[in-house]
């Protein structure tokens, strides 16, 4: 059966198959940010180990990769078949399909963003004037897909360079089919806005977005039918600030737009490259960095701010927001608030059922009611708590069964318990990472078998480095149970970006890095070589004599050429007696 075909529409009984399965269609897994896989049977701890685990590839791209990889099962390519697709966005303006299940091939489709015709390229590092990204800037944030109508959102920006002219700088919103890469929609869309204000760069009383001074780093959110995209800067680099904008994603039409500074300057909304969050009622959760702050006094400036958003009608509205007591005292000091993104923990026994983990640059997590967020108290901090961290904060941090995993810059990866609406700081890891320390994913099967997941990237002043895979068993973090570099010859990452994601599915761990993207998963072993299966129970393929095991097992054994693989994952498959089996 057919389990995903999209055109312009896509049938009900795909969506039910899709459904049932592992998908990634947006930053950290879902619009919580949990970072939390659920359904993840193939890797569990006793079998991520630097003999059974390693490298097995990696898709190979025009640019460096920031972006989040996002991940479709069983999608049905027009001419090339079903494959589980893994979607790839680069630096240099370039989206990609892969068959997530091949590392080294080729991309099932690869589309340029670019308007070759009229000379688009990504833009420069030179002209951004920021050294963070090298050496162009195109698709830094993560982009987000909408199953309902088969269409991937991308955020990119471009330039047309002049000689003896100014060069113009763009930004675009672009939809594109997930089977093909082809423009929909009449895409893309041109990002243009403006607001009333007396801001930095106001000119007549307005406050213009700029495509040059305006820098996306935040993932896409998709929440109520509805589009959200984010701004902040380029290395702080003046005039700018946080903008939100929400678009039509039938349509691409912009449908409202919020300036979060717009009678002052800055409050950029960056979240070292994780996304906003977004609850059930559809409310969204946006942290904004350094800036003006005057809402308390009825100004319209939220600088160092989490602030709750809704649309309501044409207008995106603050319903509620917190902002530290020493706000002012930490924008003077670059120790943003937005420095890392939001997660929304599931609901909680009471008084505080809603609860927000905001980790800052100022080394402060803040556990905040997202019912009665606190606003300003010039006082002191109307929150849950605050918690001290040893360093600052960039990125997010990951949930899992009543435990919140954290790794702040130069700091070990932390576990917190989480229990009448309090963290508790249950235990840490020996491995230390350096700046700016690194956002954990975890991959799980419901309330067992938890692995952590972290990557080790370059601190924002370093030299190039490889990037490093850490895995930690979940319920005990102290030592890694497998590191990248444990067999460096075999499983050495290529030279890391900054702020990775790494996403986990159906047996396989993805992460960017410069140039590709990295696949990792259970290792095939070579003839003479043992694996000793775990709680494995075989079925045998009548047709071929091999045997195969059921969901969940380790190893499979082929008896036709004597040899031992790793087992990697499970599909359903039909022998010629009519009945069911599970193999690869």
């Amino acid at each position: 059966m057919k389990l995903l075909a999209f055109c312009c529409a896509v049938p009900t009984f795909a969506l039910a198959a899709i459904a049932a399965v592992a998908q990634v269609t947006t930053s950290q897994y879902d619009n919580l940010r949990t970072g939390a896989t659920l359904s993840e049977s193939i890797l569990v701890p006793q079998n991520v180990n630097v003999k059974q685990f390693g490298r097995l590839g990696a898709l190979k791209v025009d640019g460096a990769v920031y972006a989040q990889p996002l991940f479709i099962p069983s999608l049905e390519i027009p001419g090339k078949g079903t494959h589980d697709v893994l979607f790839v966005a680069t630096e240099h303006d370039s989206v990609y399909a892969f068959n997530a299940d091949r590392p080294d091939d080729p991309p099932l489709w690869h589309v340029s963003v670019l308007d070759k015709k009229r000379g688009d390229t990504a833009v420069s590092t030179r002209d951004v004037q920021c050294p963070f990204i090298q050496p162009e800037v195109g698709i830094t944030s993560t982009p987000v897909i909408d199953l309902k109508t088969g269409t991937l959102y991308v955020l990119a920006r471009t330039m047309v360079g002049h000689i003896f002219a100014d060069s113009e700088y763009f930004q675009y919103l672009h939809a594109l089919a997930i089977t093909t890469g082809a423009e929909k929609l009449g895409g893309p869309k041109l990002i243009m806005a403006s607001v009333p204000g007396r801001g930095a760069g106001a000119v007549n009383g307005r406050v213009r977005f700029d495509p040059l001074l305006e820098n996306p780093r935040a993932s896409l959110l998709l929440v109520n039918d509805t589009l959200y995209l984010t701004w902040a800067s380029s290395c702080d680099r003046d005039p700018y600030h946080g903008w939100v904008m929400a678009y039509d994603p039938q349509t691409l039409a912009q449908r409202a737009v919020l300036n979060v500074t717009p009678d002052g300057g800055q409050g950029g909304i960056w979240a070292s490259d994780t996304g906003p969050g977004a609850d059930a009622n559809g409310d969204i959760y946006v942290p904004t960095g350094n800036g003006t702050f005057d809402a308390s006094t009825g100004g319209r400036d939220y600088g160092d701010s989490v602030l709750k958003l809704a649309l309501q009608g044409s207008s995106i509205v603050v319903r509620d927001y917190f902002t530290p007591h020493d706000q002012a005292q930490l924008s003077d000091a670059d120790a943003d608030l937005g420095s890392s993104g939001p997660l929304l923990l599931p609901d909680q026994p009471a008084p505080h059922r809603h609860l927000l983990l905001q980790p800052t640059k100022g080394s402060m997590i803040y556990v905040i009611d997202r019912d009665r967020m606190g606003k300003f108290q010039s006082d002191g901090d109307a929150v849950v708590q605050r918690i001290r961290m040893r360093g600052g904060g960039y990125g997010a941090m990951a949930y899992w069964n009543g435990h919140v995993f954290f790794a702040c810059s130069d700091d070990y990866l932390r576990d917190y318990t989480v229990e009448n609406g309090k963290l508790t700081l249950n235990t840490h890891s020996s491995t230390e990472f350096a700046n700016p320390g690194a956002t954990p994913s975890v991959s799980a099967n419901g309330n067992k078998d938890a692995i952590v997941w972290a990557v080790a990237t370059k601190t924002w002043n370093g030299s190039d480095q490889p990037a490093v895979l850490y895995a930690f068993n979940a319920s005990k973090i102290d030592q890694p149970i497998y590191t990248s570099e444990q067999n460096s010859r075999r499983d050495r990452a290529a030279m890391a970006t900054r702020f990775v994601i790494p996403i986990v599915v159906n047996g396989r761990v993805y992460f960017g890095a410069r140039g590709e993207v990295e696949v990792y998963g259970l290792l095939k072993y070579r003839k003479g070589e043992k694996a000793e299966p775990i709680n494995c129970r075989t079925v045998r393929n009548p047709e071929t004599d091999d045997h195969y095991p059921m969901p969940g097992c380790m190893t499979y054994h082929r008896k036709q050429k004597g040899s031992v693989f790793a087992w990697r994952r499970s599909v359903p498959a039909l022998l010629s007696d009519g009945s069911q089996t599970t193999y690869q």
